[in-house]
């Protein structure tokens, strides 16, 4: 039983997958921040044509 407890503690085989999966996390949303901004300024310009025509 002892010995079963070391591997589990020992065991650092998903590791990788976990910051795998955070960087992934970061990365989407640093891409939503980014297209709300640019959206919105989209918009604007949209706008900004649209009501001088």
């Amino acid at each position: 039983m002892k010995q079963l407890m070391k591997n589990l503690l020992n065991d650092e085989s998903g590791q990788d997958l976990i910051e795998y999966a955070l960087i992934a996390a970061l990365i989407a949303l640093a891409a939503i921040g980014a297209m709300q901004t640019l959206g919105s300024k989209i918009s604007n310009e949209f706008n900004s044509v649209g009501s001088s025509l």
